[in-house]
């Protein structure tokens, strides 16, 4: 939320409308824990948000506008887990790169179902396929630039096109971290993930290994 009109470092306090949309998209993410989204009928989840049928449509067209809400609030929560790279400064290529691939991994975990369903829901869903169309631009061109200024400062040597460079690296991360989402956790496995893949950036990116 940003900062009430005329009024400095005060947040807009949550609307009775607000919170009925928020109580909606967290029963459906507690549903989607177990579920499939075609199995999770509209009633379900305007009772679980304890509202009417009447009151889930003013807020959502469907059940899959709620599952693009859902994915769009996560999405760009790893997008922004992926400045601490993006906007690294000064710190060492290799931690932020691990920073940012940790975080992101954190994110698939908490909200792997949610980020699943949505994969799924591409296949078959227009307006989704369209959606992440745009996050998977909105990712490739970040990542492109990001590289494009490391070759001009001299940190990164010349190498692929920066934009299929950065497609093939940023799809190697969503298809990694899908696959992780589906196992049992494992600290140690985490780990051992975020440090192959910083490994791949690194060399891809940087010519250097950790």
């Amino acid at each position: 939320m940003s900062p009430r009109a005329g009024t400095v470092g005060s947040r807009r306090r949550p609307s009775k409308g607000d919170l009925t949309s928020q109580a909606i998209l967290d029963t459906a993410e507690r549903l989607l824990q177990t579920r499939s989204l075609d199995d999770i009928a509209v009633d379900e989840l305007a009772s679980g948000a304890g509202i009417s049928r009447s009151t889930f449509y003013f807020h959502f067209a469907s059940r899959e506008a709620v599952l693009h809400a859902l994915a769009g609030g996560i999405l760009d929560a790893l997008y922004e887990s992926a400045s601490s790279w993006l906007r690294r400064g000064s710190e060492p290529p290799e931690d932020s790169i691990r920073r940012a691939l940790g975080a992101s991994l954190a994110l698939w975990r908490k909200h792997g179902p949610v980020l699943r369903a949505a994969v799924r829901a591409r296949d078959t869903d227009p307006l989704m396929r369209e959606f992440w169309t745009g996050v998977a631009h909105r990712f490739v061109e970040a990542t492109a630039s990001q590289i494009e200024i490391e070759r001009r400062a001299g940190v990164a040597p010349p190498g692929p096109d920066a934009k299929s460079l950065a497609a093939v690296l940023v799809s190697m991360n969503e298809q990694s971290f899908l696959a992780r989402s589906r196992s049992r956790r494992s600290a140690a496995r985490d780990r051992e993930l975020v440090d192959t893949l910083t490994c791949v950036w690194l060399r891809s990116v940087y010519g250097i290994s950790p």
